[in-house]
């Protein structure tokens, strides 16, 4: 049995709520196997994957529409991003500084750099221009994992979950962005963890009813 089938046979079984250490412990697990996994995936299979997300997104009538997208610079065998974004329209990429995103204009024609940044995570520089949050119209959310109720499972940093937390960005349109193998049924969720709207692996677009 691989390690994403046992974590969907894991998360199958009854949910029963625990306490924050044991749902943090079962988090980390999650974390290391699915990282594991992903980091595992052939290159040429992983880039196939990521054109389907780039697809299906692509495809998508408030993608299409949407003035500003906040989007990310793929880390760590994350879903890529990079055929979408040399789309010559507004782009939102995050820049981490103390245990916040600030997020900057960006677009392929434009001259302001990116550059290596925190934890070796690719961003824009800080003198690029701010993006202004009532020109966000979708946020693209990175993800290690997500269930097929919108909770997301990220790094631990808990960046994006104060992020979206804010009454600036907590009705911005949410998309977690995954690969199928990490679409779980269930993942623990603490009381403070809010769902995104919706998902995107390269099997489909996923919204929330």
């Amino acid at each position: 049995m691989t390690a994403p089938t046992r974590l969907i046979a894991m998360m199958s079984e009854t949910y029963r709520p625990a306490s924050i250490a044991k749902i943090q412990d079962q988090k980390a697990k999650m974390r290391r196997s699915l990282l594991k996994a992903r980091q595992a995936m052939p290159p040429q299979v992983w880039q196939q994957k990521c054109d389907r997300i780039c697809t299906h997104l692509n495809q998508w009538s408030t993608f299409q529409s949407a003035r500003t997208v906040l989007a990310y610079c793929s880390f760590r065998h994350e879903p890529d991003l990079g055929q979408l974004l040399a789309k010559q329209r507004s782009w939102g990429l995050p820049r981490c500084e103390g245990k916040h995103l600030i997020w900057h204009r960006w677009f392929p024609s434009c001259s302001w750099p990116l550059r290596s940044g925190t934890y070796g995570i690719t961003e824009p520089d800080p003198t690029s221009p701010l993006v202004e949050p009532h020109r966000v119209d979708l946020i693209l959310v990175p993800a290690i994992a997500c269930d097929v109720k919108g909770y997301r499972l990220g790094y631990g940093g808990g960046f994006y979950d104060r992020m979206l937390s804010q009454p600036s960005w907590r009705d911005k349109p949410t998309v977690g962005i995954v690969f199928e193998f990490a679409r779980l049924p269930q993942i623990p969720k603490n009381s403070w963890d809010r769902p995104l709207d919706g998902i995107c692996t390269e099997s489909g677009l996923f919204l929330a009813h």
